[in-house]
């Protein structure tokens, strides 16, 4: 599930009990809270059992469903060919042989949740009533108390959780039933009968994540199950890390003027794009093996210094959110492969098609505002991560350039570059220097290179 993954949410069984897959089919769709993926069959084979049900959230390690091996079927079968054989042979002339059949049995995993259930009095609930139409998962306790309590979907969403991901325990729902039979809480207020024929709208938006409402002259917009993540992720990295911003001026000219000589070339042999975020990456690869105490993270008083740099590439979805795609080893490739990697990345981050893998041990970040043509920003910390790079759009301008006959006035490719660190473990002195060597690396850029 990669690096700082501990559970993902079951949302979706692709097959069922006795379904036959081939290996890398799809069995399953899950969500963390990074990223929504499926998981492939390791092996192909029959499924036997199914043992998380859709809604259900299983530890990173937790065995959710078992799968018999065409090895396995084989072996089996033979052994029970075997075992009648001998069965024949010991059985008297002229008797009646029926062969040996094994009794079904309903799933295992049926008993188990039926078990739970009888135990905890929880009536297994419809799939649909698993979440709230704003995403928010309800275990069965939880459903179980707010069908007793005839509490709509609206009150579960307003009540601040404290379980993990701000999930809803036993003791949060029973609290605001407490405070709403005190009057501390209003009850809300039947909705309209125009409100119950869009009914079925809001429902379709709601799967898509886009729930709307109208209060007078505004829109109200229900943040979707992504947007909310981004919302709690980046209001804890201001929390937590004192942000400081310093900015530097690079000429681009040379970067530029070499792209559009060989962007051409690449894109006819290579069938993709050559953009600018490879280069970018390679230099701030490269940079941070020279101010290694840049590539850490910080655990309570200690600074983990990162042996492997995973350079994260900030990609903006067709949605308008945000996810972070990790470059393994940035330091280790070429151009060549750091340009392949990057198209891939970018264009399955697009098409939600990114494994958990890919987008997590990140240990430092670049976000490309130029992209939108914006000069530059105050990027904010991707948590564990200490700093992360803004780059700004390149513009031409009128700058001074040093000559052996004086200085003189030229038009040159100018760009601004931002660095946000984390000031509690590093300082200006060794943010600054960090970035002057990303600029140095881009400024002295070997024009000769061939890709």
């Amino acid at each position: 599930m990669g690096e700082g993954v501990i559970e993902a949410t079951i949302t979706k069984w692709l097959v069922k009990e006795g379904d036959h897959v081939n290996e890398d089919d799809s069995l399953v769709e899950i969500a963390t809270d990074k990223v929504d993926s499926e998981v492939p069959s390791p092996y192909s084979g029959v499924v036997k059992e199914i043992l998380v049900r859709e809604g259900e959230t299983p530890q990173v390690g937790q065995v959710i469903a078992r799968l018999e091996t065409e090895k396995e079927m084989e072996s089996s079968a033979t052994e029970e060919v075997r075992k009648e054989v001998e069965r024949i042979k010991s059985t008297p002339s002229g008797k009646k042989t029926e062969p040996v059949s094994e009794e079904k049995e309903s799933p295992a995993q049926e008993k188990r949740l039926e078990k739970v259930a009888e135990a905890e009095e929880i009536p297994l609930p419809p799939e649909q009533t698993s979440h709230t139409p704003s995403g928010r998962f309800l275990s069965p306790l939880i459903r179980r108390i707010a069908e007793k309590e005839n509490l709509g979907a609206e009150e579960l969403d307003s009540i601040q959780g404290t379980g993990l991901n701000n999930r809803l325990t036993k003791n949060d729902i029973l609290q605001f039933l407490e405070k709403r039979k005190t009057g501390k809480v209003k009850q809300p207020e039947q909705a309209a009968t125009e409100t119950t024929a869009r009914k079925p709208d809001l429902e379709q938006q709601a799967a898509a994540g886009a729930v709307t409402a109208s209060s007078g002259e505004d829109e109200i917009i229900q943040m979707d199950r992504m947007r909310k993540l981004i919302s709690e992720h980046m209001v804890r990295s201001k929390q937590i890390s004192p942000h400081v911003t310093s900015f530097i001026e690079v000429d681009m000219t040379a970067v530029v003027e070499w792209r559009n000589r060989v962007k051409d070339g690449f894109l006819q042999r290579e069938g993709q794009k050559f953009t600018f975020m490879p280069i970018f990456i390679e230099a701030a690869a490269l940079a941070l093996r020279d101010y290694p105490m840049v590539n850490v993270s910080v655990d309570g008083d200690r600074i983990i210094k990162k042996k492997n740099i995973h350079v994260g590439m900030a990609t903006a979805l067709p949605n308008g959110n945000l996810i972070v795609p990790v470059i393994k080893n940035a330091d280790e490739k070429n151009l060549i492969g750091l340009a392949k990697t990057v198209n891939d990345l970018a264009r399955r981050a697009r098409s939600n098609q990114l494994k958990p893998d890919e987008i997590t041990g990140g240990t430092f970040t670049i976000t490309n505002f130029g992209t939108f043509d914006s000069l530059t920003g105050t990027p904010i910390i991707n948590q564990p991560e200490a700093a992360i790079l803004g780059i700004g759009a390149i513009r031409k301008k009128p700058a001074v350039i040093e000559t052996p006959a004086g200085d003189a006035i030229g038009i040159r490719h100018i760009m601004i570059l931002s660095l946000s660190y984390d000031h509690r473990v590093v300082d200006g002195a060794l943010g600054g220097m960090y970035l002057k060597k990303v600029a140095e690396y881009l400024e002295d850029f070997d024009t000769g290179r061939v890709v």
